[in-house]
């Protein structure tokens, strides 16, 4: 933790002001060193307030997803953070710390993203200051193909933690793309490296629209795309949603980890856009049509084809057949 950060903290969990000296004493450091980090922190928008012989105290804090304003809100075991103003991806830095060796539970975060990436090679519009972008690092001891699992298990907790936040319940359209009123508010990709049969690191990635305005997408997604801001009209805290969705994956990733997906289905069912839908699903292995009856216990889409016959799908493009999803 930096200088800054720790400053911070102290300044939060202080009953009252606290003096320069201190400050100083804590940080091993002299009252003028003190000074400028206190400067240093006004001019990024903490609101500091200053007098003597009273001492520092702190005001406000700026809206930003760093260390030191995410500590109030992690209530998990992850709770080590990096944080970006900007990065190409969270993806790219998350891959690279995990080839370093960093643990399980490693957050990697950005304001803004210059290359955000989505799946199937896709691009995730990133403005900065407005929603949250993080990539975790993650460990498990799974075979490599149940990873993709990790992204519908991904999936249900970002819908429990918007549901949370907004006070309903959004729709998950197979595999994990999480809907409010058909439109996508949150993205989800996962990439793995893996060596024979074991796996190294997943890196999961998700995206969260979360105060973004309409002008704030390009016109292409204004109307597959959308924000909690947006839903609701009304600006969402993200550092407290950050809190909340970390919790909720910590939790389920968990939960998987113990159970497998069968210990994820039903929760998973109950926010699903798709099930007796109407779909065409198009995959390396062709395309199918036909009616969703839901999730197997391994994650697969099942679906019922105008013949009768079942077919389950591990990965593929689904289009329903009357809209993007309910």
């Amino acid at each position: 933790m930096s200088p800054d950060e720790r400053i911070v903290g102290w300044l939060r969990k202080a009953s009252g002001p606290l003096s320069g000296e201190e400050l100083a004493r804590r940080l091993g450091c002299s009252r003028a060193a003190v000074w400028k980090r206190i400067a240093a922190l006004r001019e990024l928008g903490y609101g500091i307030a200053g007098r003597r012989p009273g001492g520092y105290a702190l005001r406000a804090v700026p809206d930003r997803l760093a260390p030191a304003e995410l500590a109030p809100h992690l209530r998990g075991a992850w709770r080590q953070v990096e944080w970006h103003e900007e990065t190409d991806s969270t993806q790219r830095v998350a891959r690279d710390r995990a080839r370093a060796g960093a643990p399980e539970g490693t957050v990697v975060i950005a304001e803004r993203q210059t290359a955000g990436r989505g799946r199937l090679g896709r691009s995730w519009h990133s403005p900065g200051g407005l929603n949250l972008y993080c990539s975790i690092v993650l460990r498990p001891s799974l075979a490599p193909g149940a990873v993709p699992q990790l992204a519908l298990v991904a999936g249900v907790a970002a819908a429990a933690a918007i549901a949370e936040e907004i006070g309903r319940r959004p729709a998950i359209k197979w595999p994990n793309d999480v809907l409010i009123d058909g439109r996508k508010v949150v993205g989800i990709i996962t990439e793995m490296e893996s060596e024979l049969e074991r796996v190294a690191h997943v890196i999961l990635g998700i995206g969260v629209n979360l105060n973004a305005p309409r002008s704030a997408f390009p016109p292409e997604l204004r109307r597959k795309a959308t924000s909690l801001r947006l839903a609701t009209g009304r600006r969402v805290d993200r550092a407290a949603f950050t809190g909340r969705l970390l919790a909720a994956l910590e939790a389920r990733y968990g939960r998987f980890v113990r159970g497998g997906f069968a210990s994820m289905r039903a929760e998973w069912e109950a926010h699903s856009s798709l099930t007796g839908a109407d779909v065409r699903v198009v995959s390396f292995e062709g395309e199918v049509a036909g009616r969703v009856l839901g999730v197997d216990t391994d994650g697969a889409l099942r679906v019922r084809r105008r013949g009768g016959n079942v077919v389950r799908i591990l990965a593929g493009e689904v289009t329903v057949q009357h809209g993007y999803g309910r």
